[in-house]
């Protein structure tokens, strides 16, 4: 699973970088934790690429309650497009979540060490991604999104038996064309190279969400929790 993340990158780089006409002003985010309202890139109705917020915890449409949401924060890339919570989202509404870093936990002992885990670059990178629109009552449309996992890498798999189906730039048109085959989608929901990542252990403040500064992703030194 991964249940946590970061983009602190500027909003303006992030546009850039997703090939976005106009960007969202972004807050820097050091601990972005589910249910909190995240920076998602898909596509308009004109076809082009937009940048907005929606809710991490994807509620899909038939849902009666949207609390559901806090249970849909990833998706198994293997499964996504046969699961009846998943696969309408993985046929008509796939979507890019821009990251820079994200947090896995090791049980080291009887605790649980968090690790920052980004590409070696530092550079912002695109998590395949699914959004949903749900309609309860009369309030506002609620849009969500979940991110899509795979099996670790070599790198990742010393941590966790997961990670998060990270695209390379040029697999984002690919994704977000609605025309794009499902045998196509699949080859694209692989590992990461693990010699293009580091992963490092960080402070274990990370694990409250109300914690969100940059000491979250700061390499821990010797003797330090």
């Amino acid at each position: 699973m991964c249940g946590r993340y970061t983009l602190h990158t500027p909003g303006e780089t992030v546009a850039e970088i997703f090939d976005v006409a106009e960007s969202v002003e972004l807050s820097p985010r050091y601990n972005i934790a589910p249910t909190q309202e995240v920076a998602v890139v898909g596509l308009n109705h004109e076809g082009t690429r937009s940048l907005g917020l929606m809710r991490w915890g994807l509620i899909p449409s038939w849902a009666k309650d949207p609390s559901i949401g806090s249970r849909m924060i990833n998706a198994r890339s293997e499964t996504a497009a046969e699961k009846p919570a998943f696969r309408s989202s993985f046929k008509k509404r796939r979507c890019l979540i821009p990251a820079d870093g994200f947090y896995e936990w090791k049980k080291v002992g009887d605790r649980k060490q968090p690790f920052h885990i980004r590409l070696e670059s530092a550079a912002p990178f695109g998590i395949a991604g699914l959004w949903s629109r749900w309609q309860g009552g009369e309030g506002e449309p609620i849009r969500s999104c979940t991110l899509l996992t795979t099996a670790p890498n070599e790198l990742t798999a010393q941590v966790h038996d997961r990670m998060p189906v990270i695209l390379p730039p040029a697999a984002y048109a690919t994704w977000l064309n609605p025309q794009t085959d499902a045998l196509t989608l699949q080859s694209l929901l692989v590992s990461y190279p693990a010699e293009d990542m580091v992963a490092f252990p960080v402070t274990t403040m990370v694990g409250n969400p109300r914690n969100d500064s940059p000491r979250c992703i700061e390499p821990l030194a010797s003797g330090e929790t």
